[in-house]
């Protein structure tokens, strides 16, 4: 999603971001993130797993959905 005009930029330091190309974005939170229909996601945790599959149950947030599956 590009960004837009009408979101307002963080304030203070600046955000740390970890890109895993098997997993999902790390971003120091607390995080905000506008989804595709408008509605915000919120997370006030310190780190936060942003998800990149669209696996997740629990999207924007990363559930593990992207890790392979072995049977034991």
């Amino acid at each position: 999603m590009p960004p837009t005009d009408d979101v307002p930029a963080p304030a203070g330091r600046a955000r740390r971001v970890a890109v895993d190309p098997q997993g999902p974005v790390l971003v120091e939170g607390p995080v905000e993130i506008v989804l595709e229909d408008g509605t915000v996601a919120r997370s006030d945790r310190f780190m936060v797993a942003v998800c990149t599959c669209r696996r997740s149950r629990t999207y924007p947030w990363c559930d593990t959905s992207h890790r392979p599956r072995t049977s034991r």
